[in-house]
């Protein structure tokens, strides 16, 4: 089977979907499947892609073309087709976003990670926005199999899209192999990983920590860490001045090598999202020994189960009990701590590998039986 998998979201600056990306190619190579014959694509006018020592065996095919560039031809004139482009033939080629990877021949697979950009396009940006409520509908019913990271996002697929459920597989993100913590930091920060946009709802975080601080509850230190879109400038605005300035601190973005040390610092992670096809901060946090507060919203409730409080986003009073009943009730602190490591080992990205290489065989036997 020859592959092509689109590895352009974990050139650089990796958020969820480069990881994810990242850890899908990885694994694969991990099964070491005899008939896989896997190849990455990557394009950029000025970043190149150097293949990292656990990716052995992967064919790299670079190209030096501007992203947005490849991005306008792709989705709006369905060119170069990715045999065109590689000058290679393929059984299969796996988009990592929800539009197709254009081929002359192969299979096609895409992978949806959440639909928020339909319900809430203010929420998205640039290339986003202008292509993906677009064409996302027209592009799923195309492809040969749909990969969603989550059964909510089946869901929604399910229900935004028309896509039958038997033309989708859910192949969630794994746990990091990293050992649980040995115990929990006494003077820890309180922990929020991930782009700093409006899906993620910073701002009813920092309304919480504003609340904690009004209520002279003693609370640590609240670190953000994530790349700041324009959305994020007010919230960054308000970290100048009191009750927050010297308490609440934005990191930027963090390499994937730096957030186990991240994890390790935190005494809760909290992640408020208005939606999340899977939600890899909350199952990174959970393996490390990391209690978790998340959104009772999008995926969050699945990942999370029974391993911590899950809130309304739209109340920040919510957030901020949730958070103080974490750092002043050790007992609970512990007990979410248990599940939440217990609860890690059920995501395994081995599974999850072998759920994509099942489904590409899927993706070609359907491809053929249309042609």
């Amino acid at each position: 089977m020859r592959a092509l998998i689109d590895y352009r979201a974990a050139l650089r600056g990796r958020s969820g979907v480069g990881e994810y990306t990242h850890h899908i190619v990885r694994a694969l190579t991990k099964l070491a499947l005899h008939d896989l014959d896997l190849s990455v694509f990557s394009s950029s006018w000025k970043d190149r892609l150097a293949i990292a020592p656990d990716l052995n065996g992967v064919t790299v095919v670079d190209r030096r073309v501007p992203v947005s560039l490849l991005n306008l031809a792709w989705h709006r004139l369905e060119w170069p087709s990715a045999e065109l482009l590689t000058g290679r033939q393929y059984d299969v080629t796996h988009s990592m976003h929800p539009l197709l990877m254009p081929a002359r021949k192969a299979a096609q697979v895409v992978t949806i990670h959440d639909l928020d950009f339909l319900s809430h396009p203010e929420r998205t940006r640039a290339e986003i926005r202008r292509d993906y409520p677009a064409l996302t509908r027209a592009h799923a019913h195309r492809a040969d199999r749909i990969i969603v990271p989550s059964a909510y996002t089946a869901g929604e697929v399910e229900r935004q899209l028309g896509v039958p459920r038997d033309r989708m597989a859910i192949c969630p993100s794994g746990a990091p192999d990293w050992k649980p913590r040995p115990a929990p930091p006494q003077d820890g920060y309180v922990l929020f990983i991930g782009t700093l946009e409006r899906r993620k709802n910073v701002g009813a975080l920092l309304d919480a920590y504003q609340e904690l601080i009004e209520r002279r509850i003693a609370v640590p230190e609240l670190r953000l860490a994530g790349a700041a879109t324009e959305h994020a400038t007010e919230w960054l605005r308000r970290l100048d001045h009191a009750p927050l300035k010297g308490i609440v601190r934005h990191l930027g973005y963090v390499e994937p090598a730096d957030t186990r040390r991240l994890y390790e610092g935190a005494r809760l992670l909290v992640m408020p999202s208005f939606d999340e096809g899977f939600g890899l901060p909350v199952l990174e946090a959970m393996t490390i020994g990391v209690p978790v507060v998340a959104a009772r919203r999008g995926a969050l409730p699945d990942v999370l189960g029974d391993a911590g409080p899950l809130v309304d986003p739209t109340k920040p009073a919510d957030i901020a009990e949730a958070i103080a009943q974490i750092l002043n009730d050790p007992a609970f602190a512990a007990q979410c701590r248990d599940r939440g490591m217990a609860r890690s080992g059920q995501f395994r990205w081995e599974t999850t590998a072998r759920r994509v290489y099942d489904t590409y065989r899927e993706a070609i036997e359907h491809h053929a039986h249309r042609h």
